[in-house]
């Protein structure tokens, strides 16, 4: 069954201009770029505590009637500061699709569409924090 979160997916027109746009955020530049010479049509980051992989694929890859804006499934990435996220992300051009919001347990969510028209979900996730510290006591 589902073991865990390996890559997300998230399409682009212009490739060579998200890859900038998400090396700016995240403070990385991609491990993965295919092809090697040229325009990017696909470009690969990893991030995080467990080097999850973020993906940008040239839309023209798109599966036939593939959405071309925001919808669908949210996937929010674990961050220690919601509100400074937030600011960061429409700082650099991202727009609210779903505002900050605390939740129950001290769990906060937040997501924006990045300049791409993808959703970025953002959440301050105790559990993640918990499982996190159990591991690296191992």
């Amino acid at each position: 069954m589902l073991r865990g979160f390996a890559t997300i997916s998230y399409w682009a027109d212009d490739v060579e201009a998200a890859r900038d746009w998400y090396a700016e955020l995240l403070g990385i530049e991609p491990y993965f770029i295919r092809p090697e010479q040229g325009p990017p049509a696909y470009v690969e980051f990893r991030v995080g505590d467990y080097q999850d992989e973020l993906g940008i694929i040239d839309r023209r890859y798109a599966p036939e009637g593939a959405a071309g804006g925001p919808g669908g499934a949210v996937m929010h990435w674990h961050v220690d500061d919601v509100p400074a996220t937030f600011d960061r992300l429409l700082s650099m051009g991202a727009k609210e699709y779903q505002p900050i919001t605390p939740r129950e347990a001290g769990w906060v969510t937040a997501s924006v569409v990045d300049p791409f028209g993808n959703v970025l979900g953002i959440v301050y996730n105790p559990h993640y924090l918990e499982m996190l510290a159990s591991l690296k006591g191992r």
